[in-house]
């Protein structure tokens, strides 16, 4: 029952404020809204004084906070065991010439939801925005009203026969108005899905929401020659795929929800006292699209307001259903109800009967009433439940404040854990969970004091979850994941096999980095300790090449001999590293080595990326200064040299060319690049013709790789397509735009540079072989000598390792199947000395393709609230995209002829890419960034400063000598 006097009793412990909205008078509210606990006669507590659960009851002086906390604090039975809560708001339409019935107008999963004016579509969802009035009248509303907690009815007609019984105890309600109460309680449900449902056919649901129109927030405004035939053909062929793969998945989806048991609501399931109404589910009526973001065990919270002719006297009640109970059309989805609130009172007063509907609802989804309602023990409870969330509430002053402007939902919202749990004595709170970015010590990390006792823990650490670790892999999720690092990890390893074959003269080449990444990478995922970590080729180790062959050829020393007797000590020590546990010193590793540490990889990525782009200029140089008028008499031929070089002379005498034989108008670009000739004309550059469309189209591709990435990285949050296919296309984002470039690329036939593969599997030389002599014909003591470089290269792999390692490993990934800092490193040595007796590269954990290997595995909340972000619920731990990446990159020799149509600009493009995408989560870059931008922004200011003082002194000096002269 709705009143407006108030005994003394139910003001005590209020002060008088005025806030700036409209209070009924008579009503004084606190200062700070605390409203401490009442003291009524007549309300008594029926559960017992004392002791409950071992836990002392509060008393009536304790604050609402306390009682709370208290309450919060029981042991959960069977039956009050909270649920997430889908709250309907619900209003009795009454239209002239029409039988009345209740129209939906609101909704809650956690932000509210509006039907539109005009009803025919849902606004954005946005924060709630309650005025404090509508707060104090539903908290009257609790206080007089009827509250009917664990009521035990199987359909609505017996929910409003209890209810009506309550108030016709009462005396409040006549026998004529009651059966009028109850037939206003039952009549029909309209949703707002019903209509829409009904225009649309079923199948092809995923194409009707395309393009599909959103109400804004409030806040913003209301108001002749055939084409080339080859290209035709592609881009007929291109259209043609798109649309046919769009149509195959978009019909793939709707049978599987037609099919599959998971697609159908299975809340009926187990109801065997239920009703026959209840029985059975129109599915035909549901929106499945908007089902599919509830969570799974969700129940639901009706609220009926509306205003009613015959009434003189609001009608009130609280309901909390035990168990909860389907009521088939009652609300918009097929979830049982717990929780009911009815709100029917006299005509005139419908904005104010809507406005305390939507309080509760809002409260409804406020995590800490949400857990009130569920286990209040009687109203009481329930009003302290709503003075807890007044103490928290934030009241804005009418005079500044619009009321009609829609907040957007946050991105991210405080935890109200703090709420739950009384503070302890120092003043902190008990989250009773571990910080989450906190260091990386663990128990993996603790000395154990015996030989190799790290390692054996690992191996028995990760030995439970190793079939998990192929099993968990079943998801297309890992499909599109191996694609996309497929393509990543195979530039750089040719790339790096290219760089090495110039550095030490064909010894180790491009074969060969195949052969040795593919072997270590697969090695590494079988029996790793932290298999998401994904090896590759790194600059240190280039360099420390480089510097290792220099060294060999200036004394005389054979390098692939010197070079397996540093691998074979190196990894020695790594094992003796193991042995001993020093990988627990990794534990001193902070955050700001950390992220120093992977700035400077993906720094070093994106500097590569744009580098060997601009390099692409000279090798397909353009004339800058073209005169369009000589174009036909543009030409570039190749002729002998006239002053050769000693250079040139010595490389004709070792390849026993005779220059006057050659016919040098004949040769090709390439032949007369290898004979030494020279290119003559205006056509030609430094090195060969001038190639103008090679550079520019590379520009192109390069840049639209980047853009195209991320578009459709982003494309999860979009609004075209279902939720299932938009998850599709962003998992496979890399994997399509390489694919659309390539097919592109093709069909114009620009000759953009392409990615090279060996032809064959054979060592690049035939002066070595697949086994290297650790002595060769190197002097005996090269061997014992060559532990002291292996030194400086153990500590190059171990901080590489480690670090990558660390950066994998931190508690912000949530990970659940453990590390193994010891395994990983033994594996790793073990492999570093194969490859040494090889002859082929080392490989070390590649900080940047890890990383992008974790960021494509991330797990996200299928079932999201309308307006809220997708939790992170952690990575998707498992060996088979690391084993099929490396397996897939052994048998890239025979497929040749499809890698060879790659363009070296779009894998740069990716190179680009992912450097960046590393680069978002690490925090010293954000704030270095942050950093920058304000000197710019500082730098402008004072530019801008300093001509308005310019400007303002040439001002005055300007009247000074026009008064001067005047006077």
């Amino acid at each position: 029952m709705l009143k407006t006097n108030f005994e003394k009793e139910e003001l005590e412990g209020h002060r008088t404020l005025y806030i700036g909205v409209h209070v009924p008078l008579g009503r004084r509210s606190h200062r700070r809204h605390r409203h401490h606990g009442h003291r009524h006669s007549k309300r008594s507590r029926e559960r017992d004084s004392g002791t409950e659960d071992g836990r002392e009851s509060p008393s009536y002086t304790d604050t609402p906070s306390q009682r709370v906390q208290f309450l919060l604090g029981m042991e959960d039975d069977e039956e009050h065991i909270p649920h997430a809560l889908f709250t309907e708001l619900d209003e009795i339409c009454l239209k002239e010439g029409e039988d009345a019935e209740w129209k939906e107008t609101a909704r809650w999963l956690k932000f509210e939801e509006d039907v539109e004016d005009g009803g025919e579509r849902w606004s954005k969802p946005y924060v709630a925005t309650l005025s404090l009035h509508s707060l104090f009248e539903l908290r009257s509303c609790i206080l007089n009203g009827t509250v009917m907690l664990d009521m035990r009815a199987n359909s609505l007609e017996e929910i409003a026969d209890m209810v009506l019984d309550q108030h016709e105890m009462s005396g409040s309600v006549g026998e004529e108005v009651r059966k009028k109460i109850r037939n206003a309680l039952l009549k029909q449900h309209h949703h707002q899905n019903q209509k829409k449902l009904a225009n649309r056919i079923p199948i092809v649901r995923s194409f009707a929401d395309i393009g599909r129109k959103q109400s804004e927030p409030h806040s913003m405004d209301k108001n002749g020659t055939a084409p080339h035939t080859r290209a035709n053909a592609f881009f007929y062929i291109c259209h043609a795929s798109v649309l046919f793969f769009f149509l195959m998945v978009c019909l793939s989806l709707c049978l599987c929800q037609m099919v599959s048991p998971q697609a159908q609501p299975t809340t009926t399931e187990g109801r065997s006292d239920g009703s026959r109404e209840n029985s059975a589910v129109d599915f035909s009526k549901i929106d499945l699209h908007f089902m599919k973001k509830i969570p799974p065990g969700a129940e639901a919270s009706n609220i009926l307001v509306g205003e009613l002719e015959f009434l003189e006297k609001p009608v009130v009640a609280f309901i909390r259903l035990s168990p909860a109970v389907l009521l088939n059309g009652l609300a918009e989805v097929p979830i049982t109800t717990r929780f009911l609130f009815i709100l029917l009172g006299p005509l005139g007063k419908g904005p104010q009967y809507h406005e305390i509907g939507r309080s509760i609802a809002t409260l409804m989804t406020d995590e800490v009433f949400h857990d009130v309602a569920y286990k209040a023990k009687d109203r009481s409870d329930l009003v302290a439940g709503i003075d807890e969330f007044l103490d928290q509430v934030t009241v804005l002053p009418p005079g500044e404040w619009d009321p009609t402007i829609r907040i957007e939902p946050p991105k991210s919202v405080p935890s109200q854990e703090k709420r739950k749990v009384p503070p302890l004595a120092n003043g902190g709170a008990d989250l009773g969970e571990p910080e989450e970015h906190g260091g990386h010590g663990g128990p993996e990390l603790q000395r154990t004091g015996r030989f190799f006792g790290g390692l054996f823990l690992d191996i028995k650490r990760k030995a439970p979850h190793y079939l998990s670790d192929y099993t968990d892999a079943v998801s297309l999720q890992c499909l599109a994941s191996f694609l996309f690092l497929y393509c990543a990890c195979m530039s750089p390893v040719i790339t790096f096999g290219g760089l090495l074959g110039e550095a030490t003269e064909g010894r180790i080449s491009a074969i060969e980095s195949l052969f040795g990444a593919s072997m270590t990478g697969i090695a590494y995922s079988l029996f790793a300790g932290q298999p998401l970590t994904i090896l590759g080729s790194t600059g240190p180790v280039l360099v420390f090449e480089k510097i290792l062959f220099k060294f060999c050829k200036e004394y005389g020393l054979s390098y692939l001999s010197l070079r397996v007797c540093i691998g074979l000590w190196t990894a020695f020590f790594c094992l003796l590293l193991v042995a001993t546990d020093a990988s627990s010193l990794v534990c001193y590793i902070t955050r700001f080595t950390e992220e120093a540490f992977a700035s400077l990889i993906c720094i070093i990525f994106i500097y590569e990326a744009l580098e060997k782009l601009i390099h692409l200029g000279e090798t397909y140089p353009f004339n800058m200064h073209n005169d369009l008028n000589q174009l036909t008499q543009y030409s570039c031929v190749c002729t002998m040299p006239k002053d050769p070089s000693n250079a040139t002379l010595n490389y004709w005498q070792e390849k026993n060319i005779t220059a006057s034989e050659i016919d040098w108008f004949d040769l090709d670009v390439k032949g007369c690049v290898e004979n030494r000739g020279e290119f003559v004309g205006r056509a030609c550059g430094h090195h060969g013709p001038y190639i103008p469309d090679v550079l520019f189209w590379s520009v192109i591709l390069f840049f639209s790789t980047v853009a195209m990435s991320s578009f459709l990285k982003e494309f999860k949050t979009s609004r075209y397509f279902p939720t299932k296919v938009r998850a599709v296309i962003s998992d496979f984002a890399v994997f399509i735009t390489i694919m659309t470039m390539v097919l592109i690329d093709y069909a114009l036939g620009v000759p953009s540079p392409k990615l090279q593969v060996p032809n064959e599997f054979k060592p690049t030389r035939d002066d070595r072989g697949w086994f290297i002599s650790p002595i060769g014909p190197n002097p005996w003591w090269t061997i014992i000598v060559s532990f002291i470089p292996a030194l400086l290269c153990t500590i190059l792999i171990f901080m590489d390792q480690q670090i990558t390692a660390v950066i994998i490993n931190r508690k912000e990934h949530k990970l659940k199947k453990g590390c193994g800092y010891h395994l990983d490193l033994f594996v790793v040595g073990v492999m570093l000395g194969v490859c040494s007796l090889m002859g082929l590269p080392w490989f070390v954990a590649a900080t940047v393709l890890s990383i992008s290997h974790v960021n494509s595995l991330k797990l996200e909340s299928e079932c999201s609230a309308p307006g809220e972000q997708p939790k992170f619920l952690g990575i998707r731990e498992q060996r088979f995209t690391g084993l099929m990446i490396f397996v897939l990159m052994g048998s890239s020799v025979f497929m040749t002829s499809v890698l060879k149509n790659i363009p070296m600009p779009v894998l740069y493009g990716v190179f680009l890419y992912m450097g960046a995408s590393s680069l978002r989560g690490i925090q010293m870059f954000i704030l270095l960034f942050v950093g920058v931008l304000l000197f710019f922004i500082f730098l402008i200011l004072v530019y801008v400063l300093v001509i308005v003082l310019y400007a303002f002194v040439i001002f005055i000096s300007f009247l000074y000598f026009s008064f001067s002269f005047i006077m």
